[in-house]
């Protein structure tokens, strides 16, 4: 948080940086991304959409070693990671949307990404070629095989370079181990593994092998009309190759230790806190319910966001978060209408910064939330395209909740519910973010 130039109030000031997608009002659904994700060293960010597209962008290299440094990124490669499908055996459509990607260590030239929809998880490979071979004995530049009569000599092919081409092809795919939607994916510390969750079971994977998993988790009930809670995400410790986290929809989290037995059914922790009576209603479980749970980078504490809140926990403390953020407390009365539209629904993810100093997550009306955890202040900014122009402070936006409006703030009932951002992500190491808004992909930095 130190290298960005601060507020008066020691907050830091964010700037536009880029905005990524078309500028069309009428967006087609498969143009929607789904999800947003960095890799471990922040010069690549992905993006999934609803139509099963991977775009790949590679940080701008004079932006990130320009002064003062910024965070732009290009277009490095597009690719259909999934098709839609059908399920003749349930009848069921099997959507292309992608649910999560995650990117593995880089080990070599080439970059290794894992991502999912509701059944199936790729591995892909994206790599360079700049070279190619040219003087081949048995066949011609075209790539036809030559006639055995016609070679009279034998040549040494020789390597020539040619434009740069970067291609994605799938590795593995690893298939039909999930009854139910795939809502988490998360690569293991040991860079070996990795867990899939859906909504009742958690399968452990190997990278390396497609055709089998080790059910680790499984909550589903002999009697499915006994089934009161289910799985929505889950998430690998950062640096304990033995521990997972996962959350359900009872606003629980429990915390696994793969030492202790190979099914995780007996928790290692919970974490929960317990609801003041006096806040009851009708939603008080459906807004309990925890779409998204992050470890911190330090692997000390994890955030939880429900529908109201984000919430910072210790894992020594199970008893009650240490921090809790009001992300869009004054939509509390709204709660009637926002069940009727199925926006109640609607699951917002959470991430943290590099240095877990700060957390950010979305809202309504494309407003994002950033959490200073140091400062206790927090900001509502909006990822707008009025403000598309490099280096444009954004305005910390207010939001007015009765009485008189002042000049500069929205009223709660103006507010765009059909615009809201779902997914973030935060450079592993600077103040740069990605949000998606629909089918925009927005980039902000600090104010240098």
């Amino acid at each position: 948080m130190d290298c960005a130039e601060t507020s008066s109030n020691g907050d830091i000031q964010w700037c536009f940086s880029q905005v990524k997608g078309t500028l069309e009002d009428d967006v087609t659904e498969a143009d929607i991304i789904s999800c947003v994700e960095f890799n471990h060293d922040g010069d690549l960010l992905a993006t999934g959409d609803k139509g099963g597209r991977v775009v790949i962008f590679q940080r701008d290299p004079i932006s990130k070693n320009s002064i003062p440094r910024r965070g732009e990124y290009n277009v490095y490669s597009t690719f259909q990671s999934h098709e839609p499908e059908f399920d003749y055996l349930k009848s069921l459509e099997i959507e292309e949307k992608i649910n999560k990607i995650r990117w593995l260590k880089r080990k070599n030239p080439a970059h290794f990404l894992l991502s999912t929809n509701d059944k199936t998880i790729k591995l892909w490979k994206v790599s360079e070629r700049d070279k190619r071979v040219e003087g081949y004995n048995t066949k011609e530049e075209n790539g036809s095989i030559r006639d055995p009569a016609c070679i009279t000599s034998l040549r040494v092919p020789s390597i020539k370079p040619m434009e740069l081409m970067v291609e994605a092809s799938p590795r593995r795919i690893f298939a039909n181990a999930h009854t139910y939607h795939i809502n988490s994916i998360s690569v293991n510390s040991d860079q070996e593994t990795y867990l899939s969750a859906d909504d009742l079971r958690i399968n452990l994977w190997h990278l390396e092998i497609t055709d089998q998993s080790f059910n680790i988790v499984d909550i589903k009930p002999t009697n499915m009309e006994e089934l009161t809670e289910v799985i929505t995400a889950a998430e690998f410790h950062p640096a304990e190759c033995n521990v997972l986290v996962y959350s359900s929809s009872k606003g629980t989290i429990r915390l696994c230790d793969m030492r202790s037995a190979a099914l995780c059914d007996q928790h290692s922790k919970l974490f929960e806190e317990q609801e003041d009576p006096t806040n009851r209603s009708f939603f008080s479980e459906i807004i309990s319910s925890i779409s998204d749970v992050k470890l911190s980078h330090s692997g000390r504490y994890m955030i939880s966001r429900d529908y109201l809140s984000v919430k910072v926990w210790d894992l020594q403390m199970e008893t009650k978060p240490i921090e809790c953020y009001p992300v869009h407390e004054y939509l509390r009365s709204k709660l009637c209408s926002l069940y009727e539209n199925d926006c109640i629904f609607d699951k917002f993810e959470c991430c943290w910064s590099g240095n877990d100093s700060a957390i950010m997550t979305g809202s309504y009306n494309n407003f994002f939330r950033v959490f200073d955890r140091t400062t206790k202040r927090d900001l509502t900014l909006e990822a707008a395209r009025d403000i598309a122009k490099p280096k444009t402070l954004l305005k910390p936006r207010k939001v007015s909740t009765g009485g008189k409006r002042k000049k500069d703030e929205i009223s709660v009932d103006c507010l765009d519910f059909n615009k809201k951002i779902l997914h973030t992500a935060w450079h592993p190491s600077e103040n740069v973010v990605a949000v998606a808004a629909t089918n925009n992909l927005f980039l902000f930095q600090d104010k240098l």
